[in-house]
């Protein structure tokens, strides 16, 4: 079934280290344009004009302002995805390098975005550059997707691909780091803000009023032993809850607050939902007067577009011996004669919105270390990125002559 990549995994090899500089020099080009979340206008443009340069059949945006590069037009429809939003840089002075420089040097480019996720889309465009000058194409349409928002609101921009770009993929690779393993799931997470409310007065007089930060403090150290009793999977691990944020409203710094508010960050292991969180936070000693609330993401991406949902972000596994992981596992081995590690990401992806939430099989493969995403040592090996190359450039052919049975098609 995969004799053609077993016969030329070595020109394929060779191939893809060929390109090594201009992958980089795409990747420092990435890395140069600062895009936040709702800021991603030149970053997307960036993207077109080396998606045209190696050779796409087809680059459009959509009107959120995703990108969907195509290649094919073949039954099997897969789709790969990298987010070109980045977070922000935090204190200047904690960053020993100019992040948005893109330095070289022992092997890693570094800066912000660097693997998170600038360093998937650099690999997943010279794939297409790849399958071209080898001709392997095959009975597939590969859409490679560079998403908006993710940062912000994760799942988002799938859901919109999903619901209003009409295509119907068969599956869906995220690119996010993984240290080339082979990953099947994450926990899922929800924003949860819990409100207290109290009485105000002036503060030369606390017993006048009542004071929402004190029972809210209490309230807090509910949720810090909730923490230690949450369900564990023996593949996910253990669902987790944390206060991230504490506020409260007052007239004046000279007042007792009226009100104090507290943002929860909700990891979600196999068999937790949106409804068993909140009953859990409802449940705590103190929380009987409280209001609870998932919020919701109601900001308009870099086109205009608003396209609200619920900060609700599902639990997804990849079962292993589902064929789209079969599949993944048979193109690491057809490329490296060897097993792949297959595990699963510590953070959140856009994976939340394709299966998650969507119910698309999806998968992960992708440069760098998920360690080190966020963080003010951002990095990517390079050799990272000429393999993953050759992963998403092989996958697609490896995927459609697997598949059995009847496929679906563009809708």
């Amino acid at each position: 079934m995969t004799s053609t990549i077993t016969l030329d995994r070595r020109r394929l090899a060779a191939l893809a280290q060929s390109y090594e500089a201009d992958i980089v020099q795409f990747l420092r080009d990435l890395i140069a344009i600062p895009a936040e979340s709702s800021h991603e206008g030149p970053v997307i443009a960036r993207i077109r004009q080396e998606m045209e340069k190696v050779g796409f059949d087809e680059v459009r945006i959509d009107p959120m302002g995703n990108i969907l590069g195509r290649i094919g037009s073949g039954k099997s429809v897969i789709m790969m995805d990298s987010h070109t939003d980045t977070v922000g840089v935090g204190d200047p002075k904690e960053w020993a390098w100019d992040p948005y420089r893109g330095k070289v040097e022992d092997g890693y480019i570094y800066g912000r975005g660097a693997c998170d996720q600038r360093a998937g889309m650099a690999s997943m465009v010279y794939a297409g550059k790849l399958i071209k000058e080898l001709g392997l194409a095959g009975d597939y349409t590969l859409y490679v997707v560079g998403s908006v928002q993710e940062e912000d609101c994760d799942g988002l921009p799938w859901l919109y691909i999903l619901k209003e770009d009409g295509i119907r993929p068969d599956c869906v690779v995220i690119t996010e780091p993984s240290s080339l393993r082979i990953y099947r799931g994450h926990r899922g997470r929800m924003e949860i803000e819990v409100h207290l409310r109290g009485k105000s007065c002036h503060a030369s007089a606390p017993e006048r009023g009542d004071n929402p930060v004190y029972k809210m403090s209490r309230l807090v150290a509910e949720v810090e032993k909730l923490n230690t009793r949450l369900r564990e999977d023996p593949f996910l691990g253990r669902g987790t809850i944390a206060v991230t944020e504490i506020r409260s409203l007052s007239p004046s710094l000279c007042a007792v607050p009226g009100a104090c508010s507290i943002h929860l960050d909700r990891r979600l292991t196999a068999g937790e939902t949106k409804e068993s969180a909140l009953a859990e936070v409802k449940a705590l000693a103190g929380a009987e007067d409280a209001e609870i609330e998932i919020l919701n993401y109601e900001t308009p991406s870099y086109t205009g577009l608003r396209y609200p949902m619920e900060k609700y972000y599902p639990t997804w596994v990849l079962e292993e011996s589902h064929p789209l992981a079969l599949a993944a596992v048979a193109t690491y081995e057809t490329l490296w004669q060897k097993p792949p590690v297959v595990d699963k990401w510590t953070f959140s992806t856009n994976g939340v919105g394709s299966m998650g939430l969507m119910g698309v099989p999806t998968i992960g493969f992708g440069p760098g270390e998920e360690e080190v995403a966020h963080s003010v040592v951002e990095r990517v090996p390079i050799r990272h990125l000429v393999e993953a190359a050759q992963f998403y450039a092989a996958f697609p052919l490896i995927f459609s002559e697997r598949q059995v049975g009847p496929r679906k098609g563009n809708g």
